[in-house]
């Protein structure tokens, strides 16, 4: 294959800290006041970073072609190779990898895969997929890449406001899940206190409206439903959640913190400020998708994870304003790089605009739902988050919903169980939501009151969908 001549190398000097493999000054933190971490990397005009990324990219595919057997066998299946990418559109030519892929990979390569790119004597961190379903995805991590997460996690915390003085508590589960690892190292390198309480076991939340009251907790991180939950948790206790002396919430690994109903609720039971993160495992830092102030919305850090977000089916870039599905090239990963890597979820992206305070593209709902997880109600494509957002900015919404999708003879059915406020007069308030729903989905709904209570809450990811159609399927394979 004939090979065209060398790019230009871009001027990257004026990106601070800015090499390959990545290195960062360990002791290097901002002045207080400084609202960026990088400030040169983090404004300059769009184009001109994309040039940098340009080259860092090319760089990636070099080094994943020359260490890993998984990436050179699938380019070159698709008769590429790294010096044939000479512009950004070139460079969605590039196949995507599916998770499945991954899987496969590791099943046949153990532990790690042979997308694996450093001898595995490097690997020092283990973290993965809970494995619940389906064989669990190992994520092997270098010290290298470890400290590359913490300091790119610093730095989009610290665009949150987040700060050496602060107390951080990180509420969820600290295990396999990179969640609570990113970000407790990302505090820990910015210089603030980290308490790492954790979630999920029988009794904790109430135990943790009790630190958080003794540290002085200024910061707490988990996902949405676990926040309402330890709001309503602190007032059986006799405590305003608003009391507890948070000023900031910042939120991964579930919708929620960019939909406004419930951001807002939040935000009021906390009297605190609300921050949304969060793309993929796969990919930390997972950070990199941060919003830089307070507002709904993301913005996509490209100089750690190039993020294109592109058409389910050609997947080529769509335009800004458009949606699409994001696909993530990790820009800072030596371990296990990923390159291309399709997310299934989906948003909707708008161009950089420095009136943000940064030039990265914008996701303005952050990552609202994933196409894995739509469902087809007589012949209307549904997401869950769409209901969620109707039904938690009711007024009298008690907390917590589910979602029922049944069928009846021929004919699907939805019916949305809503836990309701106590002294909530039920005349009209059903056939009122329902008549939201119907709406909004563009299919009729039927909302059914329930007491406040009735459903289990969450400390971890809120699972709200019961599709009775799929145990009809089975009933009747059995026949």
């Amino acid at each position: 294959m004939a090979r065209p001549v060398a790019l230009p190398t871009p001027d990257t000097a004026v990106l601070e800290q800015w090499s390959w493999p990545p290195s960062y000054d360990e002791g290097y933190r901002p002045p207080e006041q400084q609202g960026h971490w990088f400030p040169r990397r983090e404004t300059m005009p769009a184009e001109q970073r994309d040039e940098a990324i340009l080259g860092r990219i090319r760089e990636v595919m070099t080094y994943a072609w020359d260490s890993s057997p998984f990436y050179r066998r699938k380019w070159r299946d698709a008769g590429l190779h790294p010096d044939d990418i000479r512009s950004l559109a070139d460079f969605e030519r590039v196949p995507v990898v599916r998770k499945e892929e991954l899987r496969a990979d590791q099943a046949a390569h153990e532990p790690f895969g042979s997308y694996l790119c450093v001898p595995p004597d490097e690997v020092k961190h283990i973290n993965g997929t809970s494995g619940t379903t389906g064989r669990p995805t190992a994520f092997g991590i270098s010290e290298r890449d470890w400290r590359s997460v913490a300091n790119a996690h610093a730095r989009v915390m610290w665009a949150m406001g987040i700060r050496p003085r602060d107390t951080v508590l990180v509420g969820s589960p600290l295990s396999l899940y990179w969640g609570s690892w990113g970000a407790y190292i990302g505090a820990e390198r910015l210089g603030a206190r980290v308490f790492p309480f954790g979630a999920g076991v029988a009794g904790q939340t109430a135990r943790t409206v009790l630190w958080m009251r003794q540290m002085g907790v200024t910061v707490f991180y988990g996902t949405p439903s676990y926040a309402l939950r330890l709001a309503e948790v602190a007032r059986a206790e006799g405590v305003d959640p608003a009391e507890l002396g948070l000023r900031k919430l910042f939120f991964s690994g579930e919708p929620g913190a960019s939909m406004p109903s419930i951001r807002g609720r939040v935000a009021d039971a906390f009297g605190a400020q609300v921050y949304d993160s969060g793309s993929m495992a796969e990919v930390s830092p997972w950070m990199h998708l941060g919003a830089g102030s307070d507002e709904p919305g993301v913005l996509c850090w490209q100089d750690l994870v190039y993020t294109e977000v592109c058409d389910p089916s050609s997947l080529r870039r769509v335009p800004y304003g458009a949606e699409g599905t994001p696909v993530y090239t990790t820009l800072e990963r030596t371990s296990q790089p990923m390159i291309r890597l399709l997310s299934n979820d989906l948003t909707r992206w708008e161009a950089p605009d420095a009136a943000r305070g940064r030039t990265y593209p914008f996701l303005p709902r952050g990552i609202y739902g994933r196409i894995d997880d739509m469902f087809i109600v007589r012949g209307e494509n549904i997401y869950p988050s769409a209901i969620d957002e109707v039904v938690m900015s009711d007024p009298g919404y008690g907390g917590e919903h589910r979602i029922v999708i049944s069928r009846v003879e021929a004919m699907d059915a939805l019916v949305v169980q809503v836990e309701h406020q106590p002294g909530q007069r039920l005349d009209g308030w059903a056939s009122r939501l329902s008549e939201r729903l119907r709406r909004v989905l563009g299919v009729g709904a039927t909302v059914v009151p329930v007491r406040q209570g009735t459903f289990e809450r969450s400390e971890f990811k809120a699972r709200r969908v019961i599709d009775d159609r799929d145990l009809l399927r089975a009933l009747r394979a059995e026949r």
